[in-house]
């Protein structure tokens, strides 16, 4: 499989570095080499905040300079990926918080993420949603790896409602996969 590379961006607080070490953790145990980087404002909450996958690298180079899929949660991270989006690139944007997609010859799904982690009875879970939605535009892991790196990663005590997190991002997009032959994974 050729390399992926995968950005999760918002504002501090929002959950990305959670996000993208349970992607991480999922891929692993398919036996799939990955890369992590982050980067946050000194701010706690509030500030920007990204945190990227290189997925099966060959060229062993670990920071992302091309992205196939972007999540954005917060309008605040949409100017600092703008000119690293692959022509053609999936990228999902929260309904709610991002106002102004990243322009580009790339595909932007609009989804309902803080919405639907409301619905799930945390609003912090929307990190997850998007988890799910990736997943479920992309292929890059299996459902049963993801939802056993959730078990793995998250708090006992958070497990249940990151499953069902999960399972609503995932549902997002599901129904679109057949309609719209552009949700397919980057070959």
């Amino acid at each position: 499989m050729s390399e992926i590379q995968i950005r999760f961006s918002g504002s501090g607080g929002q959950g990305l570095q959670l996000a993208a070490k349970i992607l991480a953790s999922a891929l692993a145990l398919e036996g799939r080499s990955i890369s992590m980087s982050q980067s946050y404002e000194p701010t706690s909450r509030g500030g920007l905040s990204r945190s990227d996958l290189v997925v099966d690298s060959s060229a062993g180079y670990p920071l992302v300079t091309e992205i196939d899929y972007l999540i954005i949660l917060d309008q605040l991270a949409v100017e600092n990926s703008t000119g690293m989006i692959k022509s053609g690139a999936a990228v999902i944007v929260d309904n709610e918080r991002v106002d102004a997609p990243p322009p580009g010859e790339h595909k932007t799904s609009t989804l309902p993420l803080v919405q639907t982690a409301r619905e799930v009875g945390n609003i912090r879970a929307a990190n997850v949603v998007s988890l799910g939605a990736i997943v479920g535009i992309s292929n890059i892991c299996a459902q049963k790896s993801l939802l056993q790196a959730i078990h793995d990663t998250v708090p006992s005590r958070f497990v249940d409602l990151n499953l069902e997190a999960f399972k609503r991002g995932y549902a997002l997009v599901s129904a679109n996969r057949e309609e719209d032959p552009h949700l397919t994974a980057v070959s």
